[in-house]
């Protein structure tokens, strides 16, 4: 399998290096970093959607007011998956299947763009987003994204273990070296997505956490910014800082067996940018 690491969505708040630890001016720089996968016999497989065309064409309709002020959300077309699918060469209906970390409105934006793709996430994220049972909830989970989309397939949390993990395999359509790795506490239902290649595994762990830094195991840290902002998002905390320091320790043990990367640090996205192995 070949994957693609995409931007597919910038978000651009005040604070600057307060948030992002590395912007000169008022302004930080955050990506959502997605997925492409080609496979030799069941299409394109997209991880996370990043922001939607519509989400750039009709922001007001799609997305909350307060987290396009919060995130400062940049209304760039080019940056969405389907523009970035389409500059490689192929068409939204090359993509089989979407694989969501969770349903947060940067993540799954672009579901919209791809109606004839199969949606796999955990159950457990479903069934929150569709309660949006609080002022949190209903802001960052936007049903104009995705609730006329078909096709969903929901996991509950069992399969054999990954690293010690929870592990969902077996993932329908989808080929054995894709897993769902549970890592709740910034959702109740929030995932990485464990790719398994020739030279190791690569974990998207989406939110889990937000800063390369986070994943320290003697010395963790994280810029204000985005310490508060994962404080604010999680719907519960005590969960998320079990999970962060599970992928410590992962990540002192194994990696160089496993690369690690979250959604939004532009600085771990240029890492595969440099390597030559995205786009």
């Amino acid at each position: 399998m070949k994957v693609h690491h995409l931007n597919c969505g910038c978000m651009c708040p005040v604070g600057g290096a307060l948030f992002d630890g590395f912007s000169k001016g008022i302004y930080a720089h955050l990506v959502c970093h997605c997925l492409l996968i080609e496979t030799d016999r069941d299409g394109l497989v997209l991880v996370d959607t990043g922001f939607g065309r519509d989400d750039i064409r009709q922001p007001e309709k799609r997305l909350s007011g307060f987290f396009r002020l919060m995130n400062n959300i940049q209304k760039r077309e080019t940056l969405t998956a389907r523009s970035r699918i389409e500059a490689l060469g192929f068409s939204a209906e090359d993509v089989r299947h979407i694989i969501l970390t969770h349903l947060d409105f940067d993540h799954a934006g672009g579901l919209t763009d791809f109606p004839a793709a199969r949606i796999h996430l955990l159950q457990t994220e479903i069934d929150t987003a569709q309660q949006r049972h609080s002022w949190l909830a209903r802001e960052r989970y936007r049903p104009g994204q995705w609730s006329g989309m078909s096709g969903w397939t929901g996991y509950q949390c069992r399969g054999e273990k990954w690293y010690g993990f929870e592990a969902v395999t077996a993932l329908q359509g989808l080929p054995p070296e894709i897993l769902l790795v549970p890592l709740a506490g910034h959702t109740r239902g929030h995932a990485g997505i464990a790719v398994s290649q020739p030279q190791g595994w690569l974990l998207h762990g989406g939110d889990a956490w937000f800063y390369r830094g986070e994943m320290d195991l003697q010395t963790p840290r994280c810029t204000p910014g985005l310490r508060f902002y994962q404080w604010m998002m999680a719907v519960d905390n005590g969960a998320r800082h079990r999970t962060q320091q599970q992928l410590r320790e992962l990540f002192s043990r194994y990696n160089q067996e496993i690369t690690f990367f979250c959604s939004h640090d532009a600085r771990e996205l240029n890492a595969f940018i440099s390597d030559g192995e995205t786009n």
